[in-house]
């Protein structure tokens, strides 16, 4: 029987990361991670859940982009095929009107991601499967009916697509049975936040090895002198075969991103991350000749058509998707199927709240039925929050445990939800009172 979406519920969730400088890097001195986070509900009781993550004020203005796409979802028949799906991210994403505000592009595509993934979540969860697998069941041609290939073409055509996800087919079911069996490998942030003193980065960098990570991330790019530093004792603690990518969350212009990369290139970053504007692709091209680390972007890029053009202008040697930032599994599709045709490995953004438990479904799909390759490929962990999902992400020995459970793992706790309720949430009641008590 047809189930039809009856409800939409949307939530302002914030947890206080910055007292304790969780997240803290260049750009973003002060993060309280947060989601505006959504729950899809029909006729028969289902639920589909999904956010957008941000990392505090402006969280409230995502939540009322989501609240202005109601009309496109309450009474609408709930989403279960590629079919329905394609048809969903079709008209949140071309609605003449609300695209201006982008277009595709900002605060409502993000809010568009949120609500596609939780109608994946809905459908997954409705097939039994956790979205990895789901997505892995679907024909070449229903992965292909999923992708806007509008602005893609001179790039990616739908045959080339095709051809990519046939070619793959043959070895999707030994692909997922390694998946199950090994993990997806994974990388840490953890021990790199820039607010973290020497010690604690010492510390946390040699707990990240002796817990199997073969790769960590440091932030850099507030003070040249104090990243020299910090590179220089993270190889100490970690020794020459962990790899140690560095990440300027946007903080140089071109020419600075150059000197300052030439100053750690004698510690052997594997990477640098964002080393200039999300926009500006012709910028990473030059990073990328200017100096001799690889450059990896992608967290904060708008839409498959900046991915697209990175990829022509041989600008970044890995491909960095996130699950909330673009609008929803349907445009993270089409980026896999271009990073593919051009041969970059994925390397997905994740930490925040929630987007590992996402994103984990993404690149372990990649690996199955796009790509069918782990080489040169980790997905980002970072170790907090997890303990407000009912289905946390699972890392062992530096891998990611391939999700066994249905859906999305997106699902919080209704315990989770009320208690960091913005602003009148009981942990946000107490940290107000806490900061009226010292004033």
């Amino acid at each position: 029987m047809s189930q039809t979406v009856t409800e939409v519920e949307v939530h302002d969730v914030r947890f206080p990361t910055s007292e304790e400088l969780d997240g803290s890097d260049a750009m973003n001195p002060d993060p309280d991670y947060s989601a505006a986070y959504v729950v899809l509900r029909t006729d028969a009781g289902d639920e589909g859940h999904g956010l957008c993550f941000t990392i505090g004020r402006g969280n409230d203005v995502v939540a009322a982009a989501v609240e202005a796409l109601r009309p496109y979802l309450v009474g609408r028949p709930a989403p279960r095929t590629a079919a329905g799906l394609a048809a969903l991210h079709r008209d949140l994403t071309h609605d003449s009107q609300l695209r201006w505000l982008g277009p595709e592009k900002g605060v409502m595509h993000m809010a568009a991601g949120a609500v596609v993934n939780a109608a994946w979540d809905l459908a997954a969860t409705g097939a039994g499967l956790p979205v990895w697998e789901f997505l892995a069941s679907m024909t070449p041609e229903e992965l292909v009916s999923l992708v806007d290939f509008r602005y893609l073409t001179d790039a990616l055509t739908p045959d080339e697509a095709l051809a990519i996800l046939r070619a793959a087919e043959p070895g999707r079911a030994e692909r997922a049975e390694r998946l199950r069996a090994g993990g997806y490998p994974a990388y840490t942030t953890t021990p790199g936040w820039l607010g973290y003193d020497d010690a604690k980065l010492v510390r946390l960098a040699k707990e990240a090895v002796a817990d199997g990570f073969g790769q960590i991330k440091l932030k850099v790019g507030a003070d040249l002198d104090d990243d020299v530093r910090r590179m220089r004792l993270a190889r100490e603690a970690v020794g020459p075969a962990v790899r140690i990518a560095v990440d300027a969350n946007q903080r140089w212009d071109v020419a600075e991103a150059v000197r300052w990369m030439a100053a750690l290139a004698p510690y052997d970053p594997y990477w640098i991350e964002e080393p200039t504007s999300p926009d500006d692709v012709l910028g990473h091209a030059a990073v990328r000749a200017g100096q001799p680390v690889k450059v990896a972007t992608g967290e904060h890029i708008a839409n498959r058509v900046v991915f697209k053009q990175l990829l022509q202008a041989e600008a970044v040697d890995f491909v960095q998707i996130d699950a909330a930032r673009v609008a929803g599994v349907n445009e993270n599709l089409a980026i896999l199927l271009l990073a593919a045709k051009y041969g970059v490995p994925v390397c997905p953004h994740a930490g925040g709240v929630g987007l590992c438990e996402l994103v984990q479904h993404l690149a372990m799909f990649d690996y199955v039925a796009v790509s069918g390759s782990k080489e040169d490929r980790v997905i980002e962990y970072v170790d907090h929050l997890h303990e407000h999902f009912t289905d946390p992400v699972v890392v062992e020995n530096g891998h990611y445990t391939a999700p066994r459970a249905a859906g999305f793992s997106a699902r919080m706790h209704p315990e989770s939800l009320a208690a960091h309720r913005y602003p009148d949430g009981p942990v946000w009641q107490a940290r107000r009172s806490a900061q009226e008590a010292v004033q």
